[in-house]
């Protein structure tokens, strides 16, 4: 076998690792166990690019690596196959999305195995499939049935709570339950029908039905979460999205806010990820205050921070989607509310966070009362405060707050100074330290005791109460469409309830189109005579889509388990996830939310760890690299890059697959597109060079790169060596196809080590050199380094720097070759198992061991002398260290490199630093 052919070798052990089905992971094991896994695609019709796999890689690499390190590795994959593209494709074609589902996993399917991942497929899961589904149906059903205890700090069964209404009420119970619920005796909860106390216990249930303000985006026919809306618009097709009131399940995840906040200190995972979660659950420890209204009875209830800037506020400021803003409305004032409310109703909660530099509202006409100093003050709308944070209204601090200061100064409102320090004629005064002037009993007290001095009167006065907040708010669990998970709810006299268990799962029922009902239902209306026992409506909505994917990493360890959702014998050896790979943009949706879900099935005692990922690693973005041809306005003639500023020309996109180098295969940018058939061309030197631009991989940019044809082209280990090789997983860099040769030659040259000009294997059994030694043993130490700490891309350089050492000293060596075959497997798997065959080895290298560097090996014994006469280096002269310096002199003296520099004279001194320089003065 003179040649590498990479093709015939990679079909050859990808098939020989499914058939012998090389890295099934054992259920238990007396092996450290080691789970490392990839967050799991969905399966878009594009198929994948060359970004796609650079996780997928760098956890294989761990996995391979862990495997040799005597680890029993879990490394599986699967679909998070439920989603809007293959709805929206089902619309507008009427297929099923199952069906454009299937195709497309099939698809992803064989491209990750043509990159020669080592996944247990055993184990493959779906989430779209009914027997994974009806476990998420079944976590489902037991958030339903489950209440938040704050007194023990964790979720408990419903039933428990309800035994406590029966002995006594509600009054002294401390949950987490809905900022509406009235206090009500076990005489009154006794007295209850069954309809009243099934809605009591919604506003307790860790998953309840409510009336919410969502992004509702009528085009897509769907609720989208807040990180679906971007600008205004779906972040999928860029539809416009509304401001709504509808009934939706929502998850109680406030309830688990503080132990979400702890549980960050006890993960490794990069400070930015826990920072934004941080910042997203967004506690503040403060009081609530109570606004009474003049000449009404409700009470706009305020959270603070900064209860001692309380004689400050000189207006209050209600979201345009506040309850109260329509009855505290004057008429004189309500057409410009209305029309302002319509506006901003509109606007994502995003984009009003963001946009701090357009200043908006209206005046209600009404004014509210300040609780502790009893001044009367306006009552604004304004869309920079938002109905789903906090109570939806804030008293208004303009001198000692940046936003309220913008907003009174251009709406003419007063702004006074109830903090030392600054110049609030220029800008508010945000300090948290000083004396409090202007502001009654709190008058020459810091801004620390006025707090707490504030929070003891307004309790003292039945005002207010210290609280501590949370931004987070509960998390909206449904989607108006059909490609989703069923909830296994239906409804009795407008109240939900759940089916049997042994009744899961509740599967998609077949329907005519996927789009709503004429009278506005979810797809599911479409449905026939679907009622549970023939008579009850079921939930016409379905499961968002991070559902699935909220605890599919348990499956996972059992995922043919038809009795639970994982046998707690297999929980209890896996434990968690010790290695998460996947994108950042997921910090304040999956990341929580399985979190979320992983901390209320710990309370439920059916898994035994609070966090499901040990170890989170965001790799970066590959990055397209874009060409341009640049057309000659008015025609159809295209000029070359070197020569595009002596024309009116406009730069156009152009298939990267038909360059090379920077020029344009002009025959095939000619059958490209019909209208390029008659293109005429300016050339440089008889080329036609492109321009290059670093920009986001998309299609319409002509820019994606698809790995099947590079697989195809140079190999999967050339693929997969180069894409570590680009940089830092972290990072983002930019593809550039033309920096694979050389990967590729490196391959080929360490093939060349195994074989002669013949196709012979040369391989000896010849002890090896001290060279030869230190050259294994310094890539071993320094690949083992590399992986443990995550970086790839330098282990690439060391196995270049090491096959071009011993390609130099003509190494042939099993000694040496055998043991850099194997710390090479985890990057190169196909080269490495064909060469450890040829070495006469019956099973897999993933079989083998790590090998272990050896210090004595990296010590130094020589040392390479740079020898100068008269100042100027002439030669390079090596020593053993312990050479004495007799001896060294008489060599350099009868070396001819250096002593035709002496012209004939006898040198005048020779001297010698020890380990640094030997300097001959002539």
């Amino acid at each position: 076998m003179s040649e590498y052919n990479f093709s015939q070798i990679e079909k050859k052990w990808q098939r020989y690792w499914e058939e012998n089905q090389t890295f099934k992971a054992t259920a238990t094991s007396d092996k450290p166990k080691y789970y490392a896994l990839d967050m799991f695609p969905y399966p878009s019709g594009a198929g994948l690019h060359v970004g796609h796999p650079l996780g997928y890689i760098a956890s294989d690499i761990v996995s391979r690596y862990k495997r040799l390190k005597g680890f029993n590795v879990l490394h599986p994959m699967g679909f998070d196959a439920f989603g809007l593209p293959a709805e929206q494709y089902a619309i507008q074609t009427g297929q099923h999305p199952a069906i454009t589902t299937e195709q497309n996993i099939k698809r992803y399917v064989e491209q990750l195995k043509n990159i020669g991942f080592s996944y247990d497929w055993e184990r493959e899961i779906r989430t779209s499939e009914p027997n994974y589904y009806k476990w998420t149906q079944w976590i489902f059903m037991q958030l339903f049935n489950s209440y938040y205890n704050y007194s023990t700090d964790k979720a408990e069964p419903i039933d428990a709570l309800v035994r406590v209404f029966e002995l006594s009420g509600n009054e002294q119970v401390n949950a987490a339950c809905d900022e509406d619920t009235p206090a009500f005796s076990s005489e009154d909860w006794n007295n209850f029908n069954e309809q009243q106390r099934s809605e009591m216990l919604l506003k307790y249930r860790l998953t309840y039905v409510a009336e919410a303000v969502v992004n509702w985006c009528p085009a897509l026919g769907t609720v989208l979460a807040n990180d679906e809306v971007v600008g205004g618009v779906s972040e999928r097709g860029g539809y416009p999205v509304e401001r709504k009131k509808m009934r939706q399940w929502m998850m109680r995840i406030t309830a688990y806010a503080e132990r979400l906040l702890q549980g960050l200190e006890n993960i490794d995972w990069p400070e930015p990820i826990k920072e934004m979660q941080r910042n997203w659950i967004g506690k503040s420890v403060g009081a609530e205050l109570d606004f009474s209204i003049e000449g009404a009875e409700d009470k706009i209830k305020v959270f603070t921070t900064r209860i001692d800037t309380i004689f400050g506020v000189s207006f209050v400021v209600l979201a345009p989607e506040h309850e109260l803003v329509e009855q505290i409305t004057t008429d004189a004032q309500r057409a410009a509310v209305e029309e302002y409310v319509t506006v901003a109703k509109n606007r994502s909660e995003r984009e009003r966070m963001t946009d701090v530099k357009t200043v908006s509202g209206v005046f209600t006409g009404a004014y509210a009362i300040n609780p502790l100093s009893g001044e009367k003050v306006q009552i604004w709308i304004a869309d920079y405060v938002l109905a789903g944070y906090g109570t939806g209204a804030v008293m208004a601090v303009p001198g000692h707050d940046s936003r309220d200061y913008a907003f009174a100064k251009h709406f003419g409102l007063p702004i006074p100074q109830v903090v030392e320090g600054g110049n609030i004629e220029e800008e508010a005064y945000a300090g948290k330290e000083g004396k409090i002037i202007n502001s009654g009993f709190l008058n020459g007290l810091e801004v620390k005791e006025a707090i707490k001095a504030g929070i003891a009167r307004a309790e003292e006065m039945g005002v207010g109460k210290g609280r501590t907040q949370y931004r987070m708010r509960d998390a909206v669990f449904s989607r108006q469409r059909y490609w989703g998970e069923p909830v296994p709810v239906y409804f009795k006299d407008g109240v939900p309830h759940l089916i049997k268990e042994d009744e899961l799962p509740l599967e998609l029922p077949k329907i005519d189109a996927y789009l709503p009902t004429e009278t506005g239902e979810p797809p599911l209306g479409r449905a026939v005579d679907w009622k549970y026992n023939g008579q009850y409506e079921y939930e016409l909505s379905t499961m968002p889509g991070w559902a699935g994917s909220s605890w599919y990493w348990y499956r996972y360890m059992d995922p043919h388990n038809d009795k639970a959702f994982a046998d707690k014998d297999i929980i209890e050896y896996w434990r968690s996830v010790d290695l998460y790979i996947g994108g950042s943009e997921h910090a304040t949706g999956h990341l929580l939310y399985s979190r979320f879900w992983n901390k209320f099935m710990f309370d439920l005692g059916v898994v035994v760890e609070q966090e499901p990922f040990k170890k989170l690693i965001n790799q970066g973005m590959i990055q397209g690299r874009s060409n341009f041809v640049y057309r000659i306005n008015g025609t159809n003639k295209y000029v070359s890059f070197g020569l595009k500023d002596q024309y009116d020309t406009s730069p156009l996109h152009v298939d990267v697959n038909i360059v090379e180098n920077d020029v344009l295969d002009l025959e095939a940018f000619r059958n490209w597109r019909p209208e390029n058939a008659d293109a005429e061309f300016i050339l440089e030197d008889g080329k036609y060079n492109v321009g290059v631009e670093i920009e986001k991989m998309s299609k319409s940019k002509y820019n994606v790169v698809n790995p099947d044809d590079l697989v195809e082209k140079m190999g999967a280990d050339t693929l997969r060596m180069y894409e570590m090789f680009l940089g830092p997983l972290e990072q983002f860099k930019p593809w550039n196809t033309n920096g694979m040769d050389g990967v590729h030659k490196f391959l080929k040259k360490y093939w060349k080590l195994f074989f002669d000009k013949e196709g012979n294997l040369q391989v000896t059994d010849e002890q090896p050199t001290a060279e030869e030694l230190k050259s294994l043993h310094k890539t071993i130490k320094k690949v083992e380094e590399d992986i443990e700490r995550f970086s790839f891309n330098t282990s690439v350089s060391t196995f270049m720097i090491c096959v071009n050492e011993l390609s130099q000293l003509k190494c042939h060596k099993r000694a040496i070759l055998e043991p850099l075959t194997v710390i090479l497997s985890p990057y190169a798997p196909h080269i490495t198992e064909e060469l450890w065959e040829q070495l006469g080895h019956t099973e897999s290298i993933s079989h083998a061991a790590f090998p272990q560097w050896k210090e004595e090996y990296l010590v130094e014994n020589t040392f390479e002398y740079p020898v100068s006469v008269n100042g100027k280096m002439r030669a390079k002269l090596t020593f053993a260290l312990d050479t004495p310096r007799e001896e060294i002199e008489k060599a350099v003296l009868a070396e001819e490199q250096v002593t035709k520099f002496f012209d004939g004279k006898a040198p005048k001194k020779l001297i010698i630093v020890p380990n640094k320089i030997i300097n001959v003065v002539v």
